[in-house]
């Protein structure tokens, strides 16, 4: 059964920033994917290239059913770099600072 995936809001939540388990990342669906699309290459990248690039890491992750498991740890970890959840490094710190205003 595939969980429902919830929205940022939802994400959002007053939940103590514990980072959780690991066990999800068995099941993530970037697991059979190269890790190309998630992480930005060690040279400089365009962004008609970086959003190309984001695009195809974000359609693994709307199909991947621990994608809600996956950025509560990046947000949590603080993961730095990388597509996480289908969120960019921007995206997670706009989230997280969210979370704290709330």
């Amino acid at each position: 059964m595939l969980r429902r995936q919830p929205t940022l809001v939802a994400l959002a939540d007053d939940r103590p920033a514990k980072a959780p388990d690991r066990e999800w990342q068995a099941l993530a669906a970037c697991r059979v994917t190269s890790a190309v699309h998630f992480f930005p290459p060690n040279h400089h990248e365009h962004k008609p290239e970086k959003d190309r690039r984001e695009a195809a890491a974000r359609a693994v992750c709307r199909a991947c059913p621990v994608r809600t498991d996956c950025l509560r740890y990046a947000i949590c970890t603080p993961e730095p770099h990388g597509i996480w959840g289908g969120l960019n490094e921007l995206e997670r710190r706009r989230l997280q600072r969210r979370r704290r205003s709330a």
